[in-house]
């Protein structure tokens, strides 16, 4: 072990870097070390081992990985095309070895997903755990252990807890789809003036768009399809502005689906003069 300092008075070949990113992290070490925005330099006679398998979703990240190492000349070893990986979680044969050799008087497994802990509470079974001290819980339930016996005694509710700049927890879920809309199919927005006295639009439709399109034009054929729409809810006596920013809501969204196959966030507003 040596301090970071000292890596500069080494032979490259005296050195070897443990470093946080197997899974494509993009603030890990390793994946800013594949965009040079790290301190350590990645070049030619470097050789990165990648001694992990991939977790389900992670393969787009941790392939950018390897390409970014391997663009800075590094050679990339990883469970592709060696040998490298040694599973961090014990096989059926270990978990047996570890009961019989412990002889616990209760089990809970954890960590995994319920296939794995019925299959770990099964072995446990098999080496003389009775089945009533073998306990299988979800993520919340209060486990007590009283006069040598536990027991599921309760529950708690639990789950992601959201960080969102400087607040925590106080992202919800229609938020957070929202915000997944705005991602994906970006928003539209629609301002027109109405004057409900006289029935008539005074101005607009103005129609914005944001993440929807690179050419502006592509909205044109939308504007006469939102005048008529709107002129025809004020002829049918129609003066509260919120309800006619429901009708620009249906006819920009139909127009939309009907064209584009698309549903982005549509924003309408309707001013009254």
């Amino acid at each position: 072990m040596v301090d970071l300092d000292a890596i500069e008075s080494l032979r490259d070949d005296q050195v070897v870097l443990v470093c946080t990113g197997s899974q494509g992290e993009p603030m890990a070490a390793l994946s800013r070390m594949a965009n040079r925005d790290h301190q350590i330099l990645i070049g030619t006679d470097d050789t990165v081992v990648l001694a992990s398998s991939l977790i389900p979703g992670n393969e787009n990240a941790v392939t950018r990985v390897i390409n970014g190492l391997m663009r800075l000349g590094a050679t990339v070893v990883h469970k592709g095309n060696a040998m490298v990986h040694v599973s961090g979680h014990a096989a059926a044969g270990e978990l047996a070895f570890l009961y019989n050799t412990v002889q616990p008087r209760h089990v809970m497994p954890v960590h995994g997903e319920w296939r794995h802990l019925r299959a770990n509470a099964d072995i446990a079974q098999r080496t003389g755990v009775a089945a009533d001290r073998v306990l299988l819980c979800d993520d919340g339930m209060v486990v007590d252990l009283i006069d040598g016996q536990a027991a599921v005694t309760g529950k708690v509710e639990c789950g992601y807890v959201y960080v969102d700049g400087k607040s925590i927890g106080e992202v919800g879920e229609e938020l957070l789809k929202d915000r997944r809309t705005l991602r994906d199919e970006g928003f539209i927005s629609v301002i027109v003036v109405v004057d409900t006295a006289n029935g008539t639009i005074v101005s607009g439709p103005e129609v914005l768009a944001r993440g929807f399109s690179g050419e502006s034009e592509i909205l044109d054929p939308v504007r006469p399809k939102i005048t008529q729409a709107v002129e025809a809810a004020l002829a049918n006596g129609i003066a509260d502005t919120h309800q006619l920013q429901q009708v620009v809501r249906r006819a920009t969204g139909q127009w939309v689906s009907q064209a584009h196959r698309r549903r982005p966030m549509i924003v309408p507003v309707v001013l009254e003069v």
